[in-house]
């Protein structure tokens, strides 16, 4: 072997001494290994966490121009399971290359002896159909009684059999359960303005005003022990698996259920309002759990919405999330009050937040 005549090495080895010496720090990253504004229709993304009820087209669209996969979530509320099945799987098949989509279950009869053998019947048709996923919703532990007018929270052993279904399936979970912790506050002390106006003109959903209902900490305390029963079920947590409030306890989480993960759908607000607070740890919390994190807005298209504004509409808002995840630019939100910094994660990151975690946990990929 060749001898370097300055170091006296072994050629190949000096060369891979000097790229290691070319290479940045850890946590530095050289120019070029970040996207920018001008990415965003080039870079190919899914938005994990959509409901598309409607038959018009103008959304998904939208969506192939933006470059995005949307996955459209079937929800256990008006207009009802079917319908919206009916309108994610036409939009499926016209375009498969951009639209995916994941059922739920119906907790109507609950009670019944055979809720879970026509519940599982029902997951069976829905996988034929192409659902990629399973949403369980915040009904069971919001709005679900058993024949005495007790709460069922999700971690009740009559619906063991449909987790031992998806695990052996290995259809992952979307969990809506819970809701922002801000529901089970007064209102002047919620952080987020959105949150505020929403609660004042539904005081029926807000939960600081129903001390009767099961509180904040009762809905993470029942979906954790049904994790803890089911280890080996796939699960994303919706919505920062409520939990938006701190990326402290976000994480904490992420640690006590290392194979689970959480989309960021109609949460981001909540993360900018910490960004505001303490940029760093926000950023740090991306870079340190970027293979469990699902970009996703919870945009919702439908019929009564004009399609043009709508797309131009989800448009902008897509742009903006982009930039403040890929860019330091100064930043507003509607949602709070003050200024804060984009993240401007590195290209890695972004396309696992963006594109891979998505892919890969929900085989969006034939």
């Amino acid at each position: 072997m060749k001898k370097n005549k300055r170091f006296g090495l072994p050629t190949g080895v000096a060369f891979l001494l000097f790229l290691i010496s070319c290479a940045p720090a850890p946590g530095k990253h050289p120019e070029g290994s970040f996207y920018t504004l001008d990415d965003f229709t080039r870079v190919p993304k899914v938005d994990a966490h959509v409901h598309i009820r409607t038959y018009d087209t103008a959304f998904v669209h939208q969506a192939g121009v933006d470059n995005f996969r949307l996955l459209s979530i079937v929800v256990d509320e008006a207009p009802g399971i079917e319908a919206q099945q009916q309108y994610a799987i036409y939009q499926m098949k016209r375009r498969p290359d951009v639209v995916s989509f994941a059922t739920t279950f119906s907790v109507k009869d609950f009670d019944s002896g055979d809720w879970a053998e026509t519940t599982i019947d029902s997951l069976r048709q829905a996988i034929k159909d192409g659902a990629v996923a399973v949403k369980v919703y915040k009904n069971i532990g919001m709005e679900l009684t058993d024949r005495q007018g007790r709460m069922v929270m999700v971690d009740n052993p009559r619906f063991k059999p449909v987790w031992n279904f998806l695990t052996e399936a290995r259809l992952p979970v979307i969990g809506h359960l819970g809701e922002p912790r801000n529901c089970w506050l007064p209102v002047e002390q919620m952080t987020i303005n959105t949150d505020k106006r929403y609660y004042t003109r539904h005081p029926e959903f807000h939960m600081y005003l129903h001390p009767e209902f099961p509180s904040y900490d009762d809905q993470i305390a029942a979906r954790d022990r049904m994790l803890e029963q089911n280890p080996q079920l796939g699960f994303i947590g919706a919505h920062l698996s409520s939990l938006e409030w701190s990326t402290d306890e976000l994480a904490k989480w992420l640690d006590r259920f290392p194979g689970k993960a959480v989309d960021l759908a109609a949460r981001i607000s909540h993360l900018q309002l910490q960004t505001m607070k303490d940029r760093e740890k926000v950023r740090e919390f991306f870079l340190k759990y970027q293979d469990r994190l699902l970009y996703g807005t919870d945009r919702i298209a439908n019929d009564s919405d004009s399609p043009g504004e709508f797309s131009a509409f989800v448009h902008q808002a897509w742009l903006n999330d982009w930039r403040f995840f890929c860019t330091e630019d100064t930043m507003r939100s509607k949602s709070f009050d003050g200024v804060f910094r984009g993240l401007k994660l590195p290209k890695t990151v972004v396309d696992k937040l963006y594109y891979t975690n998505a892919v890969n946990g929900f085989k969006l990929l034939k």
